[in-house]
């Protein structure tokens, strides 16, 4: 199963994000949604599970859970914005992945058999770090992989 992982967008949809997720059976929004309109147009695609980050504090984005726990392939998923308010350990609670925002720092590590995945932002660009998405592939009986996807957007 191929995930679609973007974060970050900060109230701003870029086109190229569209087609850049297409194939994905579900797409995870990890916060700092900006505007709840993403998500909807995000839905067009696959079915979305989203979380609100910390810019997340007025209309329907702060309805949105602070974390969220997905069951997909038979991997458990944690969704979280910032990992450093992280509150538990993945690895004691079975999590397969581990999957963050935040930074807007594209990141895939490894740690105590938990993946952690940071698929960057693909919201305005932040200094000069990268406008990326992220792919993750979970199947039933193989570990998660992740794949950082960097747009290609012009230089504004």
């Amino acid at each position: 199963m191929i995930i679609g992982v973007v974060s970050d967008t900060h109230g701003l949809l870029r086109p190229e994000v569209i087609p850049a997720l297409q194939g994905a059976e579900h797409i995870l929004h990890l916060g700092d949604v900006g505007d709840f309109t993403i998500l909807k147009s995000l839905e067009q695609i696959a079915p979305v599970t989203a979380i609100r980050g910390n810019v997340d504090r007025s209309g329907k984005c702060a309805k949105l859970p602070e974390t969220e726990v997905v069951l997909l392939e038979s991997h458990y998923l944690y969704l979280l914005h910032d990992v450093q308010t992280i509150h538990l350990d993945p690895a004691a609670a079975k999590f397969s992945v581990v999957l963050f925002g935040h930074s807007h720092k594209p990141e895939i590590r490894r740690h105590k058999g938990v993946l952690y995945f940071n698929p960057g932002s693909c919201g305005p660009r932040r200094f000069s770090l990268p406008v990326s998405i992220g792919k993750l592939t979970v199947e039933e009986g193989s570990a998660p992989s992740a794949e950082i996807i960097h747009l290609d957007i012009a230089a504004t």
